[in-house]
């Protein structure tokens, strides 16, 4: 009985082997043309190119200066310099209605991370606020605060220190 069984399991997995085995084409596929020509480069697209929507679009437009603004230590109030790059960048945002973006709040590294972050958070809010005040709708602008997070500029001095504290806005669409 065994001897059948095994018989019957060999010629059983004979068959499954012979049904998977590949069977050559009928044709065979032409060989590749050869190029006597270089290809055309296709026009620069994304990010690079400056395309509606991203981040360099919008730093072409108004000025990379004017993307971000800076803030004291432990302050958040918005200065005169800040409210012209913010009205630079609500003309940018009233032009393009359907842009979405974010305002990310940042701050050095001195101080504890939950003060930082809450820091961040109420400078993130003063830019937020005040291109409310300036036309563009809530709804069209999230904040985040990174705290001291995200530095900029590494290094443990007044001129890191200064270039840390700001608030970014950045296109996310």
């Amino acid at each position: 009985m065994n001897t059948r069984l095994a018989a019957s399991i060999l010629a059983v997995s004979t068959l499954a082997v012979a049904a998977c085995q590949k069977k050559p084409p009928e044709e065979l596929p032409p060989p590749p043309q050869q190029q006597t020509t270089a290809p055309t480069p296709a026009p620069a697209q994304g990010p690079a190119a400056g395309a509606l929507g991203t981040q360099a679009h919008f730093a072409d437009a108004v000025g990379a200066e004017n993307t971000v603004v800076y803030f004291d230590t432990d302050r958040y109030n918005l200065d005169p310099e800040d409210s012209t790059r913010l009205q630079n960048q609500a003309r940018y945002f009233s032009q393009y209605p359907n842009l979405t973006f974010t305002i990310e709040g940042h701050t050095d590294e001195r101080g504890t991370r939950d003060y930082n972050l809450a820091l961040g958070e109420r400078r993130a809010n003063a830019a937020k606020n005040y291109l409310v005040s300036l036309g563009i709708p809530a709804s069209r602008i999230r904040t985040v605060s990174y705290g001291k997070e995200r530095p900029v500029a590494l290094g443990s001095n007044p001129t890191a220190w200064a270039q840390n504290r700001r608030a970014a806005s950045v296109v996310i669409n």
